[in-house]
């Protein structure tokens, strides 16, 4: 674990360096790229970078199978957390904002934003539960130290958020036992880490035009809501049923 906890400092430590330096000098907000410039200096090229590091760091551990695969489902109802969260982004996705800033942009935004789920689904969802499976933790504690690592690592945003990063980190635990559940329901990684790019393609679209508001981000925070209150009520009904659930 301590190991692990090291790769994830490094890793943000490459991410939040190289943001910094790339986007110095220009006034730009957190996710909130204007331009193509901001776009890959501020996300495309750090978090790029970053995917880069953790494929190597997962290579040279040979951990490729365990990180990519998964063979401990949960029911079948849970189809619909992607489900729901693949809705949202179809209406949060804010279209207009997008033809204004142009096709290149948008293109770029959605690569970018596919780096950002490649990038953090491999390494809390891959390397993380891996690592938490191996040291022998049960599957409930799995659960909860991956979530909670993933949305503390978004605490690192304080350099460039403020304290608006603290409510950021609060909504990454929660969006993150989301594709923790995704990841076993759909037997591997893909699936988090495409819904993860295209979660965060849809709401960084809602701040790309600068001075405008875009009420349709709310439908991103009642779905989770949503979700969070059926996962409470159906608590009992997440692992199979010939399985108890783990503490």
């Amino acid at each position: 674990m301590v190991g692990f906890l090291v790769i994830v400092v490094v890793y943000l430590v490459l991410i939040q360096g190289l943001g910094l330096m790339l986007t110095r000098g220009l006034d730009g907000r957190y996710a909130a790229p204007t331009n193509v410039n901001e776009l890959w200096r501020g996300v495309t090229v750090p978090v790029g970078l970053s995917v880069l590091f953790v494929v190597a760091v997962i290579s040279w551990l040979r951990w490729w199978r365990p990180v990519v695969r998964d063979d401990r489902p949960v029911q079948r109802w849970l189809v619909i957390v992607p489900v729901l969260m693949l809705a949202s982004v179809l209406i949060v996705t804010n279209y207009a904002g997008l033809a204004d800033r142009g096709l290149g942009f948008a293109a770029l935004l959605l690569i970018s934003t596919l780096f950002v789920g490649a990038g953090e689904e491999l390494m809390f969802r891959g390397l993380g539960v891996t690592v938490f499976r191996s040291d022998g933790f049960t599957e409930g504690k799995v659960a909860l130290w991956s979530t909670v690592i993933f949305g503390l690592a978004h605490a690192s945003n304080l350099i460039s958020e403020g304290t608006g990063a603290f409510a950021q980190v609060l909504a990454t635990i929660v969006a993150g036992y989301f594709f923790y559940l995704m990841r076993r329901r759909s037997g591997g990684i893909w699936l988090p880490i495409v819904v993860h790019g295209l979660w965060d393609f849809s709401l960084i679209s809602t701040r790309v035009v600068p001075g405008r508001s875009y009420p349709l981000a709310l439908v991103a925070i009642l779905t989770m809501i949503v979700l969070v209150v059926l996962l409470l009520v159906r608590r009992h009904h997440i692992e199979p049923a010939d399985r108890p659930a783990a503490v």
